[in-house]
């Protein structure tokens, strides 16, 4: 019985998705359709929602019915859930009759009329001038989605809120941001937003196709915009483009005044187009606005891109020798495999390193490239080579053990001039033989200017702070690293310096990121070098915590030994700053790229 139960059941969930489509709860889309077109599939009326008030003065919020508004209606609201009654949301039908493609001019909902003398009549008063001294808003829900209010700020920019305020008082001092200093200036005085004006986008001219050859054109909604306003109406006959705002007095209603309130609103429909959708996004993302510069070529390009073909070097190095560390075939009783192992993996990666430096040079629009693989192949080798020649010959000088023999610098030499070169020199070649990588959105040729920009989205702040993740998830293992290096004890935790390894990439390009796009949505497009260095900066807290670890750690008080300690540690730090730099720099590459991919541009 319960099998049957069970298919029955399955089954009849199969024959609903069939028959709807496959939707999530709560996003499905509705469709709507002419007055007389309506059907079972679409309908005409649109319900507006009302849900409460709240206000950034106040952690209080209010039920709409709680103000003297024109009533909305209880018994026909949805059931809020069990999160919607902890939050506080109160979501009732409203009164406002809308009806999909039928605009509608001055239309008055109620009419609210306030009389001196009366209690209620100043206990109501009272609460709405409450609610506009603390800057309540509304928050109105139409087919799902919020009712946005957007006004204009300074620079030709717009802002757009979920809420709206129902009213303003306007102070003897004003800041420019206050809504009650856009025409409503009398000073003291209370502003009640009596009308708004309802802009309806919708997407038109879908056709839904049914049986027996019966179709019908149908519409979606695809945004709804408010502009609230105070217009002082004539009861008798409203005019909804007078320029009078409703003003209240901060007194009471006199014995015998009467003071009315007429609620009234205004809707219009607009088609939607996606040229007009696209150029609206791009005003209102920051990110979007530098579309044109984004993919600009960096200044000193050659040098970055030699830098990410040495980093990415380093990276397969660090990873591949970790990997046979875990496997256990770098064994800490086989004394000098790791080593041996790095420095044969970071011979023989050559060609990465080639190839990747020049697909990253040719996408800059670079042209020299034997300069490139020159670069490539010679200046981070050189720099580490000559720092272990340079502290090879003091050890030499005090006849130490530590001394490499001449012989054996000639085989690295002979690795490097004879392996690593031309293998740079092959990745090179397949490197610039590839098409320049196709960005997904044109540069313009005239850079945009960026805007000032505030202290933590500066290129500074943002490396030093960049750097402070990723390091905190090494500094511990690396004090177990440096007592191995410095100490003579063994270290033999390589799985998990795996993991913290791949903790790091993670961290490092996650940091990366984050940084990377709070510049973008500043208008600040000159992300390539700083996607480096914002990550390549944990070597800086690398080479600190070395200092500190020389400092409480070691007894080491002659000049030689403090030189060759430093020497060694900054041929470290080196090799970290150009592993984590390109580790940033890939991440935020493939980012950059991803979210400019979605921009739909002319």
């Amino acid at each position: 019985m319960a099998k049957k139960f069970t298919l029955s059941l399955l089954f009849g969930l199969c024959a609903l998705t069939a028959s709807n489509g496959f939707y999530l709860p709560g996003l499905a889309p509705v469709n709507y359709c002419h007055v007389g077109e309506q059907s079972d599939t679409c309908k005409s009326e649109i319900k507006l929602f009302v849900n409460r008030l709240n206000t950034e003065h106040s952690v209080i919020p209010y039920e709409y019915n709680h103000f003297d508004f024109c009533p909305a209606n209880d018994e026909q609201s949805p059931v809020e859930n069990l999160g919607q009654v902890v939050f506080g949301e109160r979501i009732r039908l409203s009164s406002y009759k809308l009806v999909f493609m039928k605009n509608d001019s001055c239309t008055v909902l109620c009419k609210k009329t306030y009389s001196g003398g009366d209690e209620q009549s100043a206990k109501k008063l009272q609460l709405l001038k409450k609610g506009m001294a603390l800057n309540y808003q509304h928050h109105w829900i139409v087919d799902n989605m919020p009712v946005t209010w957007c006004y204009p700020l300074e620079n030709s920019r717009q802002y757009c809120s979920t809420g709206f305020p129902m009213g303003c008082l306007s102070k003897d001092v004003r800041s420019p941001t206050d809504m009650c200093n856009i025409g409503y200036n009398q000073p003291n005085t209370y502003y009640l937003f009596n009308h708004v004006d309802l802009t309806i986008t919708y997407h038109s001219g879908e056709t839904e196709e049914w049986g027996s050859g019966y179709s019908q054109k149908v519409g979606r909604i695809i945004s709804v915009k408010v502009e609230p306003r105070s217009i002082n109406h004539n009861p008798s006959s409203p005019d909804c483009e007078s320029k009078s705002p409703l003003a209240i007095r901060r007194e009471d209603l006199s014995q015998s005044e009467k003071f009315d309130v007429l609620y009234t609103y205004h809707v219009t429909y607009v088609a939607y187009f996606q040229i007009e959708s696209g150029e609206d996004a791009q005003e209102e993302f920051g990110w979007k606005l530098v579309h044109g510069d984004v993919f600009r070529p960096p200044r000193k390009g050659m040098l970055l891109s030699v830098l990410l073909g040495s980093g990415i070097q380093v990276f397969f190095m660090a990873l591949i020798t970790l990997a046979f560390a875990c496997l256990g075939f770098l064994s800490p009783a086989n004394r000098g495999a790791l080593m041996t192992c790095a420095m044969v993996l970071y011979v023989c990666l050559g060609t990465p390193a080639g190839y990747v430096s020049a697909r990253v040079y040719k996408s800059f629009g670079g042209e020299k490239w034997k300069s490139n693989v020159l670069l490539t192949s010679m200046l981070s080798p050189g720099i580490v080579f000559s720092s272990f020649f340079v502290m090879n010959l003091i050890f030499w000088i005090n006849d130490s053990s530590a001394a490499v023999p001449f012989s054996t610098l000639v085989a690295l030499l002979a690795l490097w001039f004879g392996v690593s070169v031309p293998l740079t020199f092959v990745g090179s070649y397949f490197g610039f033989r590839k098409r320049p990588l196709e960005h997904p959105v044109r540069t313009n040729q005239i850079p945009r200017q960026i805007p000032e920009q505030s202290f933590y989205t500066q290129a500074v702040p943002g490396v030093v702070m960049g750097g402070v993740l990723p390091f905190g998830c090494i500094f511990i293992q690396l004090f177990f690293l440096l007592n191995s290096l410095w100490s003579s004890q063994v270290y033999y935790m390589f799985g998990f310096l795996f993991l913290v390894f791949l903790i790091l990439v993670i961290t490092c390009s996650e940091t990366t990121i984050l940084l990377c796009y709070f510049h973008l949505c500043a208008e600040d497009y000159h992300w390539w070098w700083r996607s480096f260095l914002t990550s390549g900066f944990t070597a800086f807290y690398l080479l600190v915590y070395c200092i500190h670890y020389f400092v409480t750690k070691l007894d080491i008080e002659d000049a030689t030994s403090t030189f060759l300690y430093f020497g060694y540690t900054l041929i470290m730090v080196f090799l970290f700053f150009l592993l984590t730099g390109s580790i940033g720099f890939f991440a935020c590459f493939w980012f950059v790229r991803k979210i400019y991919s979605v921009v739909k541009v002319d």
